[in-house]
Formats: C-alpha cells, sequence, structure tokens
C-alpha cells in the first residue's frame, strides 16, 4: 500500500514537473508566436487591405532597414480637395501644388497592435487622413502583412519592431514633403509601447504622442492575459518596459491617453500608473466620460490645479467605461478627443479647426465601412497583446 502511494506521489510530482517545464519552454520559446500573432486572423499575412479600398489615395512605400529587413508600408499624403462630403475643408491658394499643401500638414506615424496587418486599420487612418487633413504613414512591422522577417528573436529586446519604428521615422524625417510637418505618433496597445519606446529615443523630432491601452511593461500582462503562465513570468524576454522609457521623453511633449475602463487584456490600472507616470513631468487633464461621454475635470499639481508649464498645459487623460481592448476606439467622443488633442496641440494658430459635428458625423459614417473592419480589429488582437 505505501508503496502504491508512494508511486502515486512521484508520478504526481513527475507530470507536474513535466508540465512545468513544458510551460517554461512554452513561454521562453514560443513567446514570440504568443505576444507577435501576425497570422491570425488567417491570411493575414497575405490579404492586406489597401487603403483605395475606402476611396484613399496612397502610396506603397518600401523600406530597407539597418539589419536588411524589407518592409511594405503604406503612406497617405494630403491633397488639396479631398472627395469626401465630410472632409475637414481648409482654403488653399490655387497656386500651391498637392506636395506644398500637404508640407503644411501634420503627420500621423501609425504603430499598431499585435494582431493583423496595418490594412485592418485603414479606417483609423481614414479619420486622421479626412476629419483631421493629416499625412498619415502607416507603418507594417517585420513579420506582419507583406512584410518580411519576424517579429523579434530571444533575448533580443527593443530589436525588431523597434528598428522598423526608427526607419520608418527617418523616411519621414528625409521625405522631401515630409520632413518639416510636425509629427505624432499614434500606438494602441504594443503599437503603444513601440511609440513610447520611439519617442524616448527621439524626443527633439516628435511633436505629441497618442496611447490607447497600452501596457507598463509586457511581463505584467501576462498574469492577466493567460494566467495558467503566471508562475513563469520571469522567463519573458519581450519586456517592452514603457514606464521606464516614458520618464525619458521631455515633459514638454504633450501626451493624450485613450483609456477602455473595460480592458479585458491589458488591465487599465496599467494606463493609470502610465498616466501617473507622465502627470509628474506632464500637464494634465482628465476626462471622466460618465455613459460614454461626459465633462472634463482637471487635474496635475498637488492642488488638483493644472499646471499650464508642463507638456504646455496639453496632455490629458481619457477614460471610456464602456471600452473593450478592441473597441475603445468605437466609443462615443473618442474621436472628438483625438480630433481636440490634434488641433490644439498641432494647429495652436491655424484658422482651420475640425468642427465637432464634423467629426461626429465623419465618425457615424465611417460606421458602416468599419464594420467589417471591427470583427477582424476583434478577431485580430488575441488575448496576449
Amino acid at each position: 500500500m505505501c508503496q502504491s502511494i508512494g508511486d502515486f506521489t512521484r508520478g504526481v510530482v513527475a507530470v507536474c514537473a513535466g508540465l512545468g517545464t513544458i510551460s517554461c519552454g512554452l513561454l521562453y520559446y514560443g513567446q514570440n508566436y504568443l505576444i507577435y500573432p501576425s497570422a491570425f486572423p488567417p491570411e493575414s499575412r497575405t490579404e492586406v487591405p489597401k487603403p483605395d479600398m475606402y476611396g484613399l489615395p496612397y502610396e506603397d512605400v518600401e523600406l530597407k532597414t539597418e539589419d536588411g529587413v524589407l518592409l511594405r508600408c503604406y503612406l497617405l499624403k494630403q491633397r488639396k480637395d479631398v472627395n469626401h462630403a465630410y472632409a475637414l475643408h481648409i482654403p488653399v491658394d490655387d497656386g500651391i501644388s498637392n506636395d506644398e499643401f500637404a508640407a503644411t500638414r501634420p503627420t500621423v506615424l501609425m504603430f499598431h497592435g499585435n494582431g493583423g496587418n496595418l490594412g485592418h486599420r485603414i479606417p483609423l487612418a481614414h479619420v486622421f487622413y479626412t476629419a483631421m487633413r493629416c499625412n498619415v504613414f502607416m507603418l507594417s512591422y517585420r513579420g506582419y502583412g507583406r512584410s518580411e522577417g519576424t517579429p523579434s528573436e530571444p533575448d533580443d529586446e527593443y530589436v525588431g519592431l523597434s528598428i522598423d519604428a526608427q526607419t520608418a521615422l527617418n523616411y519621414v524625417l528625409a521625405n522631401q514633403v515630409l520632413r518639416a510637418t510636425p509629427l505624432i505618433l499614434y500606438g494602441q496597445s504594443l503599437g503603444g509601447a513601440v511609440a513610447i519606446h520611439l519617442a524616448s529615443q527621439n524626443a527633439s523630432k516628435i511633436r505629441a504622442l497618442i496611447l490607447e491601452n497600452t501596457f507598463t511593461a509586457l511581463p505584467r500582462v501576462i498574469p492577466h492575459a493567460v494566467p495558467i503562465l503566471s508562475p513563469f513570468t520571469f522567463l519573458c524576454h519581450q519586456k517592452w518596459d514603457s514606464a521606464s522609457k516614458l520618464p525619458l521623453i521631455p515633459r514638454e511633449m504633450p501626451i493624450l491617453m485613450l483609456s477602455g475602463e473595460r480592458d479585458e487584456v491589458v488591465p487599465p490600472q496599467h494606463m493609470k500608473e502610465l498616466w501617473e507616470i507622465a502627470s509628474r513631468r506632464q500637464g494634465s487633464m482628465v476626462d471622466g466620460r460618465g455613459r460614454n461621454g461626459g465633462v472634463r475635470v482637471e487635474s496635475g499639481g498637488q492642488s488638483g490645479d493644472l499646471n499650464p508649464e508642463v507638456g504646455n498645459g496639453r496632455s490629458r487623460f481619457v477614460k471610456f467605461p464602456n471600452g473593450s481592448h478592441n473597441d475603445t476606439f468605437m466609443q462615443t467622443d473618442y474621436w472628438r478627443a483625438v480630433v481636440e488633442f490634434v488641433t490644439s496641440t498641432l494647429l495652436p494658430h491655424h484658422s482651420s479647426r475640425a468642427d465637432a459635428s464634423t467629426v461626429t458625423t465623419l465618425c457615424t459614417l465611417q460606421a458602416d465601412d468599419a464594420a467589417d473592419f471591427t470583427t477582424l480589429y476583434t478577431m485580430t488582437l488575441s488575448p496576449h497583446s
């Protein structure tokens, strides 16, 4: 009897040890597939939507990174006339060219989340392009869409996607039309970490930063997203430690943070902690969006007063009570907050401002175009971002 119990005990220990070994191996060697599921949804590596499917003019841009990886990206460069009923109207001298006009507009660099491809985010680019009349550069990371390579390799923290982001920035800064335009980085989830890292390395070249549902550090997401791997979080070599990078960004740079309070992938506490870090060096303003919209509440200094000398008083933290990880951008007033931030931050003296009703109407019209996109978006971002 005792021998049977002993054999059983040894068997349980062996099974547990085996499961532990498998879990360790899965997290250490397989984490790239969990963190960068670029093949999902199916055909994401081959079926990449193009901007002209949404009626947007664009250029295919091929970039070669410093380590020899070919990236296939999209550039949406502004034109004097945008063929959309609700496009922001900007009076233009007939004598200037489209390129000369584009050179007067802000440029948005888009960094998407961890799944799917850049084509799935075209409706988001549409709003920047149409409602705000921004130039938009859509980066396709290595190993995503039609870009070559793989996102990263073991022990190569910040190598891979960070090189791609730097390559995109270098392209914009060298582009004859875009090089002098104000640059704003827009990052969702993993893309927010990419944007923070890029801004921390190139602060003097970036005008502003927009972050949606991103995290303080990737290993801290694992216990929430994949509870079974919680004991092995220490094996995660893909850190993306935004909490340590954010303080490297000068306090003068305005930051807009957009947080879905029902985020089931990245706990909202991550965004709150990033905001606390930013607030120690940024002028701050919190939007408490009751229902989906709401009244703005100011905060910042020890007394709760807005400090106009930090971040030029333009940094914002906007909470969306009904926003989940994959649909925060569809919440009421999401794009209003973005437009207000871009307008006040980049175009403080510009005579043309995005009318709120125009933005609301545009985003309503976008809903039909974005229906298929929303489905893809929800399927795309697996619970490992």
